[in-house]
């Protein structure tokens, strides 16, 4: 009879201890590890990792068992065929969800292998609409689409500076475009004059042929849609030929790597919008920048914060369905309604954030300042 009872203690025993053993959970990362934008993808690589070292340091329980959130993260070089690619190697290695891609041209083709998947997917940064025009239900986003973005600097721009001829050139990606078709139909809706539609693409250094064609028709500014590696030359050679016109631009460009590209051309006729709002006025937004800096030894460079939230989303929409499987938290996850770092995060029936902010910015004493 004593035997019989030892002998259900360390039954009970070992249950207790397999139900509370570890189980490690993958997450997926998606962006440009490699590349132009490299350091875009990286400040977002460095921001989910925080999200899940944060995690783990709670001791997380999910479904009666201490969960272990684990990084797995794939370099999509920003080009839509590698991004699929990498979205079906993610698929195919078990992870419970992707925060990801960074850029449009990568989330839009890398979505439809999540969605015929059915694993969950939240981008930091990728702003075209077409994202979630798309109809697809396990597609979300944390910050403002293009959209929003394009109308915010449209107005700023005609009623603020007083512009009235306009010229923009993109660099034809899904975000390039998608941003200079917007603003290029917002201008026109407020009365401003589109005087050049030009474009190049995401490799180019040369931009002299563009320009020297724009500069004849002497526009009061020049927008262009795309990243910082190509903004910072065009920017150079836009001076270069004696063009005095302000020059516009999206989130792309409005990074710190931007400041130490093009230190000697920006001066006050250099603005930027930016999907969210200034990190000083994120409710996280100090206390995330001192602690990126202290385990990062840099600075946030643009999306990192962003990042942060998309993958504490989908943990806390774990925690809510108390299952880590994709298809029951799912639900979840469409109902999610939190504090993060960057704002409230909740989403729309499309997927998009319901508060996604925009924010103008000037370049004044070697800086990014917020204007409106």
């Amino acid at each position: 009879m004593k035997l019989n009872r030892i002998a259900l203690s360390l039954v009970l025993l070992g249950l207790t201890a397999a139900a509370q053993a570890d189980l490690t959970v993958k997450l997926g990362a998606a962006g440009p590890l490699t590349g132009p934008i490299a350091h875009i993808g990286k400040d977002g690589e460095n921001g989910i990792r925080l999200a899940i070292e944060d995690a783990n340091a709670k001791g997380i329980t999910i479904g009666g068992q201490k969960i272990k959130f684990e990084l797995l993260s794939e370099d999509d070089q920003a080009d839509p065929r590698t991004a699929t690619t990498v979205a079906q190697r993610l698929v195919d290695a078990g992870v419970k969800g992707v925060i990801g891609h960074v850029t449009s041209g990568a989330s839009i083709p890398a979505s439809r292998v999540y969605e015929q998947a059915g694993l969950p997917v939240i981008t930091p940064s990728s702003t075209s609409p077409v994202l979630t025009q798309q109809g697809f239900k396990v597609t979300y986003r944390v910050i403002a689409n293009d959209l929003q973005q394009a109308e915010a600097m449209a107005n700023y721009a005609v009623k603020k500076l007083g512009l009235k001829k306009i010229a923009v050139i993109d660099d034809r990606t899904a975000y390039g475009q998608g941003l200079a078709d917007a603003l290029a139909n917002a201008m026109k809706k407020l009365g401003a004059q589109v005087v050049g539609r030009e474009f190049t693409n995401d490799k180019a250094t040369d931009f002299m042929a563009i320009l020297t064609k724009l500069k004849a028709k002497n526009p009061d500014a020049i927008f262009y849609g795309g990243m910082d590696a190509q903004g910072s030359p065009l920017l150079r050679q836009l001076r270069q030929l004696g063009m005095s016109a302000t020059f516009l631009s999206g989130d792309g460009l409005c990074t710190s790597e931007m400041l130490k590209l093009s230190a000697k051309e920006l001066d006050q006729r250099v603005f930027c919008t930016q999907a969210g709002i200034p990190m000083d006025k994120m409710p996280g937004g100090a206390k995330f920048k001192e602690r990126f800096k202290q385990r990062y030894n840099g600075e946030v460079q643009l999306y990192a914060p962003y990042n942060y939230d998309a993958a504490t989303a989908l943990i806390e929409a774990m925690k809510a369905a108390n299952s880590v499987e994709p298809a029951k938290y799912l639900p979840a996850l469409k109902a999610l309604n939190i504090k993060g770092i960057t704002g409230n995060i909740a989403f729309d029936a499309k997927g998009d954030i319901k508060e996604g902010g925009v924010t103008f910015y000037s370049y004044k004493d070697g800086k990014w300042v917020a204007a409106e």
